[in-house]
C-alpha cells in the first residue's frame, strides 16, 4: 500500500485530502503537518512514499520545505497543492523538486490520478496548469531570443545593472563615459521591448 503524507496549514482542507487519499484501498495517509517545520521533523520517521504539500505555508514555504525535504527523503514524490495559478510558483516548485502540482479545488478524481501518476514516475498537473507552464517555456523562449540579439557589451551593461550599479558606476567599471552607457541603455531596452531599468533586469534574469 502506497503511504502518503499530507503538508497543509488549514485543517478542513487537510482533514479533506485526507478523507480523499484514504477513499482508494491503494492508498494511506500515514501523517498529516500543519507547517514546514513540522513536516521535515515528523516525515522522515513516516518515510512517505507521495507527499501534498501546500505551496504557501506559515514560516518556512513549501517551495523551501520541498527542497530540504527532497535532501532528507530522496525517493519522495511531492505533489504542490494550491490556489495559485502563477506560472513562477510552479517552476519554483519543479526547480525545488516537486513532480506536481494541483489545485485545491481539484476534484477527488484528480488528486488520486495525480498520486497514481507521481508513483508511477509522471508529472501530474492539472489541464489549466499545463497550459500554463506551455505558455510560460514559451514566453521565455522569446526572451531568450531576445537577449541573445545584444551585443557583448550591451550584456555586460545589463549585469552590471543586474547587480543594482547605477549608470556612473558601470560607466566607471567599464572606463567609458555616463553618455555612452546611457548609449548602451537605449539599445538595449529597444532589443529588449522594455521602457525601464527594472524591466530589462527582469528579462534578463527572470525569476526563480
Amino acid at each position: 500500500m502506497m503511504k502518503v503524507a499530507i503538508v497543509e496549514d488549514s485543517q478542513s482542507t487537510r482533514e479533506g485530502l485526507e478523507a480523499i487519499v484514504n477513499l482508494s484501498p491503494d492508498y494511506r495517509c500515514v501523517c498529516t503537518c500543519a507547517s514546514a517545520e513540522e513536516a521535515l521533523r515528523v516525515l522522515p520517521r513516516h518515510q512517505p512514499e507521495i507527499v501534498l504539500m501546500d505551496i504557501h505555508l506559515p514560516g518556512m514555504s513549501g517551495v523551501k520545505c520541498v527542497a530540504q525535504l527532497k535532501s532528507l527523503l530522496p525517493q519522495v514524490r511531492v505533489i504542490m497543492i494550491t490556489v495559485y495559478r502563477n506560472p513562477d510558483l510552479v517552476f519554483g516548485a519543479l526547480r525545488a523538486g516537486a513532480c506536481g502540482y494541483l489545485l485545491k479545488r481539484s476534484s477527488p478524481d484528480q488528486v488520486l490520478n495525480a498520486i497514481r501518476e507521481a508513483q508511477e514516475g509522471g508529472a501530474p498537473m492539472t489541464g489549466e496548469i499545463a497550459r500554463q507552464v506551455i505558455s510560460y517555456f514559451q514566453s521565455q523562449t522569446v526572451i531568450g531570443d531576445e537577449v541573445e540579439k545584444l551585443t557583448a557589451r550591451e550584456r555586460e551593461v545589463l549585469e552590471f545593472l543586474a547587480k543594482g550599479y547605477s549608470n556612473k558606476e558601470i560607466a566607471g567599471r567599464l572606463s567609458v563615459s555616463v553618455a555612452a552607457i546611457r548609449w548602451h541603455l537605449t539599445h538595449i531596452y529597444q532589443k529588449l521591448h522594455v521602457q525601464s531599468r527594472t524591466q530589462a533586469v527582469r528579462k534578463f534574469q527572470p525569476p526563480a
